[in-house]
């Protein structure tokens, strides 16, 4: 389970205040860079990313810090 960040800040991070985004949003963006980080350590024969961090938390730390967008058709 991730705690910090909170789904709360990740989700005001990646909406505005004109158009917020919903929590199935959310799941769907992590859930998506999620496979794109373990694709990417499955083509480098990387097993463990650092601080024995799940891939989850890898992609929400990314959403927080604003490497991550939300796009909007």
């Amino acid at each position: 389970m991730v705690n910090e960040p909170s789904v709360d800040a990740l989700v005001r991070k990646l909406g505005t205040e004109e158009e917020p985004i919903s929590r199935y949003e959310l799941c769907v963006v992590a859930a998506k860079r999620t496979r794109q980080i373990i694709e990417q350590m499955q083509s480098t024969g990387t097993l463990e990313l650092p601080g024995k961090q799940k891939e989850i938390v890898l992609a929400c730390r990314e959403i927080m810090s604003g490497k991550v967008k939300c796009a909007r058709d």
